[in-house]
């Protein structure tokens, strides 16, 4: 089950949770835990094998507990399988517990070489270098002996493969403990784990892999996850075929709040967006000066220039959804806009300086979706980009709460958190994107197309969802060319076709 994210389970779990399914499999279903040990370390193996076919001998760093066993399986089967193995014990292996311990004398007899652990140590002829000193078995940040491995580990000049989560970083929050593994390649076991998809999770794990070691679907089935992942088939259940008798007044009709002075590029993104994802008809309210930029080329927009807040009413009663921010600005002119349309009784998509706005003016509405970059959401927490940062789910459930709103919280693994009637939140998480599209403008993209999404087919959670999925999915053909040197603009083409799946 190491293959294509889409046949992956779509929940993801807390540690705690993932070994209450181990649990379960051992005292419940009779399999023993040295042979889901095995199971890991074959899993690893085919892995390592597909990621790197011309891997023709390993390094293994094996630390303590069950991670440490996942080591010693993987390199007694890599030997088994005709590879060359060595291990480097970073811990004296002779105090492995229990199927650990067992997994040890099974590398043993497979002829495995196991020297002890010294800074410096010769990597020899190995192609690849498997991480297996910690795992999910993090309950401080790593000092000593094992942080020497961690660093010696990211100076070598070969891939890494971690085995669960790469040492270091923390399997609930995916904040780096001390110093942390940065690998090339990462296999989780048994449930996906929160902290490979959150804080400095997704930099450190690098591509991921999966396998449940065989554990059948009723292991799941009561847990309640912590994150959601979406998936591109998310897309296919709302973006079904339109009507063959359809017109534009069917597909929804968008405004664009924004473009002040010298800002009119963004607005003219988010509403082009709207078009190429299929809203009916855009509209544009700029300042005057903004115009000509913000319809530039693109004569659906119908654009108007508006100097204050007594002109947009007009516009707002006549569309289904109000997406306001892009370019709006920070000064007078942008704030009396925002304080009019906040004003209305529209779906609102918030983004940029009017999340800035809303920060310094807080309320709740419930028919509202909120789209802060980490600096945002600090503003609107007030709190700092960091502590954002170190607790994403909690932001943006935080958020979620405090406005009565859809919170997306963009950045790597994107989340979309909402509340429910009993003041829990619900959060997806989207797994999708690249580095490329951090550059100006593909927030205003986002919200362009959230917009669209909801003009069309009406104000749901999962009409933010498949905009973030879009939006993603979009960048990465944006960046089959390089992820460097991508702008906004080159995910029209894509958000086009995206929006319309086989």
């Amino acid at each position: 089950m190491s293959g294509s994210q889409a046949a992956w389970p779509r929940k993801v779990f807390s540690t705690e949770q993932v070994r209450g399914f181990d649990r379960y499999a051992i005292d419940n279903l009779g399999i023993a835990g040295f042979e889901l040990m095995q199971r890991a370390g074959g899993a690893s193996l085919q892995f390592l094998q597909a990621q790197w076919p011309q891997t023709r001998s390993i390094l293994v760093y094996c630390g303590a507990g069950n991670n440490a066993g996942d080591g010693y399986v993987l390199a007694a089967l890599a030997i088994a399988g005709g590879l060359t193995a060595r291990v480097i014990a970073v811990v004296d292996p002779e105090t492995l517990p229990g199927d650990a311990a067992l997994a040890l004398a099974m590398a043993r007899e497979a002829g495995v070489d196991i020297a002890s652990f010294a800074a410096g140590t010769e990597i020899g002829d190995a192609d690849l270098i498997v991480d297996a000193l910690l795992g999910t078995g993090l309950t401080r940040d790593v000092g000593g002996s094992l942080a020497q491995a961690v660093s010696e580990i990211n100076s070598r000049s070969r891939p890494v493969l971690a085995l669960d989560m790469p040492t270091g970083v923390d399997s609930d929050t995916g904040i780096v403990r001390g110093v942390a593994v940065s690998a090339d390649a990462t296999i989780t076991f048994v449930g996906l784990k929160a902290g490979l998809y959150l804080g400095s999770g997704p930099a450190c794990r690098g591509s991921l892999g999966f396998s449940d070691l065989g554990l059948p679907p009723t292991v799941y089935d009561k847990a309640h996850p912590l994150l959601r992942r979406l998936d591109a088939s998310d897309c296919i259940q709302l973006l079904q075929p339109r009507s063959r008798t359809a017109h534009k007044g069917m597909n929804g009709k968008l405004l664009v709040v924004g473009g002040a002075q010298g800002m009119g590029g963004a607005a003219r993104m988010a509403a082009e967006t709207a078009l190429r994802a299929g809203a009916g008809l855009v509209y544009a309210a700029v300042a005057p000066s903004s115009v000509k930029t913000a319809m530039a080329d693109r004569p659906e927009i119908m654009c108007h220039g508006v100097a204050g807040p007594e002109e947009l009413a007009v516009l707002a009663e006549a569309v289904d959804v109000i997406v306001v921010g892009p370019g709006l600005g920070r000064g007078t002119w942008g704030e009396s806009l925002c304080e009019a349309i906040f004003a209305t009784d529209r779906p609102l998509v918030v983004d940029a300086d009017a999340l800035n706005y809303l920060a310094e003016h807080r309320q709740r509405r419930g028919n509202w979706v909120l789209t802060p970059h980490p600096a945002e959401a600090a503003r609107l927490l007030a709190s700092s980009t960091a502590e954002v940062q170190a607790a994403r789910d909690a932001a943006a459930s935080a958020i979620a709460r405090d406005f009565g709103a859809i919170a997306v919280l963009k950045g790597a693994c994107s989340l979309v958190a909402e509340a429910t009637e009993d003041d829990q939140v619900s959060i997806s998480v989207c797994d999708y994107g690249n580095p490329g599209m951090a550059t100006g403008g593909t927030g205003d993209i986002l919200a362009g197309l959230i917009g669209a999404l909801i003009a069309q087919f009406g104000f749901s959670r999962l009409a933010v969802e498949v905009g973030v999925l879009v939006h993603s999915l979009a960048g990465d053909d944006a960046a089959a060319e390089g992820e460097r040197g991508l702008v906004a603009s080159d995910l029209l083409p894509h958000i086009r076709r995206r929006v319309n799946p086989a």
